[in-house]
């Protein structure tokens, strides 16, 4: 496991993990090694989680509800 992956019981908000993941391809100069793409991916997979969880705790979240139309591919920002 890398070292920017979430340990259990920790939660990094949404914003920390698109920062850790912008300073990885930046170091990374556009190009990942494969140690690079496996932090990658285990990255991309908390911060969907915390997404996830930030919408579910957002007020008058309704699980019922339908995303809002247009949010999807919405994610890392640029």
């Amino acid at each position: 496991m890398s070292p920017n992956a979430e340990p259990c019981g920790s939660a990094r908000s949404a914003a920390q993990l698109n920062e850790l993941i912008r300073a990885l391809w930046a170091r990374a100069g556009g190009q990942l090694s494969p140690e690079e793409r496996r932090e990658y991916e285990e990255l991309v997979v908390a911060w969907a989680a915390a997404v996830l969880r930030e919408r579910a705790a957002a007020p008058g979240h309704d699980e019922t509800a339908p995303a809002p139309r247009g949010s999807e591919g919405r994610g890392l920002a640029a």
